[in-house]
């Protein structure tokens, strides 16, 4: 199973003005989503899992600021990573990996009986 992680990191709340810098980006809604590139599911897709939040940044100190005509997802995706922490990164990562591990081969399934 070869798993890749993709992040979204585009949506994010900004200060019109702050410290004289403008757009200044203290909260982001983030999406880390994590896709199995070997198996497929009954229709043909990867299999996928995600997790979503938003993560407050440290506005303090805005002298490594960015425009926001300049940011990337990158960029962004960089801030909220080291916000995370490495730790709490890599506990979601296998938390994603497990997931996507059960939807492949679940350890217990549902049935309904028809009498």
């Amino acid at each position: 199973m070869a798993i890749s992680y993709a992040w979204d990191c585009k949506k994010c709340e900004t200060y019109p003005s702050k410290s004289g810098k403008s757009n200044v980006v203290y909260n982001v809604h983030w999406r880390l989503t994590a896709k199995d590139d070997t198996n497929k599911d009954s229709a043909g897709n990867n299999w996928t899992s995600s997790f979503y939040g938003t993560q407050m940044l440290d506005t303090s100190d805005l002298s490594n600021f960015k425009n926001w005509s300049s940011l990337t997802n990158s960029d962004v995706q960089g801030w909220v990573e080291s916000a995370l922490g490495s730790d709490t990164i890599t506990d979601m990562k296998a938390r994603l990996d497990a997931e996507i591990a059960e939807n492949i081969s679940p350890s217990s399934a549902t049935k309904i009986l028809t009498s």
